[in-house]
């Protein structure tokens, strides 16, 4: 892993240990000596309290490039942020893309689905697809 990389995940987790948002968690996995694996980072982003989501925590693993903060984190999540060649700023924290994905949760953009089954029922039966998030919030908080 580069300096920069390394020096930026290092103050990256100093800061989430000093200040991060109630209910969140974001910590480097471990390799098998037992030491600290910056590059792998399980996440948990908790469901907005008053939304459909509330009470789900949503586990993640952020997978860091060596060239980490020029090029975002990846995994299976559409955020625009994330999106190197569109809004993806080197200044964007782990903190920032974490919330962004709870936001996105709360208020999925129609405009860039990410899933098609999620999208089609949003759009044809709301209530449905309401009932549908409650339902893997509760499965996601066991």
């Amino acid at each position: 892993m580069s300096a920069l990389c390394r020096r930026r995940l290092q103050e990256e987790r100093k800061q989430w240990r000093k200040d991060h948002p109630f209910g969140f968690y974001a910590k480097p996995n471990k390799l098998p000596d037992g030491t600290m694996d910056l590059m792998n980072w399980s996440v948990g982003i908790p469901g907005r309290p008053k939304t459909s989501w509330e009470g789900g925590m949503f586990k993640l693993t952020m997978f860091f490039p060596e060239e980490y903060p020029t090029k975002p984190p990846k995994w299976t999540v559409c955020l625009s942020i994330l999106n190197e060649e569109e809004s993806w700023k080197p200044a964007i924290t782990i903190k920032q893309i974490l919330l962004g994905i709870q936001d996105l949760l709360n208020d999925p953009n129609p405009n860039s689905p990410a899933q098609s089954e999620a999208y089609a029922l949003f759009k044809k039966d709301r209530a449905a697809y309401e009932k549908r998030i409650r339902q893997q919030a509760r499965e996601m908080a066991a």
